[in-house]
């Protein structure tokens, strides 16, 4: 087991372990990020210490509480703070959202844009229609996974100098597409350095 003094952008003191064939970068257990290369003593042979051209992958998730039926949840500064709080300046995010009746995308968070965003969704795969998997299983959301299915679970951002890369117009947006209130989790992925 190594100890690590110091990150940049921190003065927190941190513990690396080695887990089977990675190294997992611990505060008091819990597990901040992984590394798929061993850490290495420093020129003063005494601190472990990353080097920069290492790529750190940072897990973590944002908790939202949705309304359903075609919700959609502004979850630009949710996605900004998770980077903020890595602590890596340049990379790629990748969200994800576990389950089959919810999407992520990009939109200008817009009032007028979004009754367009939602009347198309509802053109497409209209809500009341019936569908084979209601007749499955008889909870009336078959419309539900068709548009996640459309919409797709995840997104990957690219960020550069600690920001995020999107257009001044551009938000991220996840989307409830289920028939009644759900508790979502969406999984933050930074890999970068």
């Amino acid at each position: 087991m190594y100890t690590i003094d110091h990150l940049p952008e921190g003065g927190k003191r941190l513990t690396a372990r080695q887990h089977k064939t990675e190294w997992r970068l611990e505060d008091h257990g819990f597990v901040l990020c992984r590394f798929v290369r061993p850490l290495f003593q420093g020129p003063d042979g005494a601190s472990s210490v990353f080097p920069s051209e290492w790529t750190m992958i940072v897990t973590n998730s944002l908790q939202i509480q949705s309304k359903g039926h075609n919700h959609f949840i502004d979850i630009t500064k949710d996605v900004d703070g998770a980077l903020k709080k890595s602590s890596l300046k340049n990379g790629s995010m990748t969200l994800f959202v576990p389950g089959s009746t919810a999407g992520l995308t990009t939109i200008e968070y817009e009032d007028g844009v979004l009754k367009d965003l939602d009347e198309l969704l509802e053109k497409l795969v209209p809500s009341s229609r019936p569908y084979h998997h209601d007749a499955t299983w008889g909870d009336g959301n078959g419309f539900s996974h068709l548009r996640a299915a459309l919409i797709g679970p995840s997104l990957a951002i690219p960020f550069s100098d600690g920001r995020l890369m999107l257009g001044q117009w551009q938000q991220i947006i996840f989307m409830d597409f289920d028939n009644r209130p759900r508790h979502r989790e969406i999984v933050c992925q930074i890999s970068g350095e």
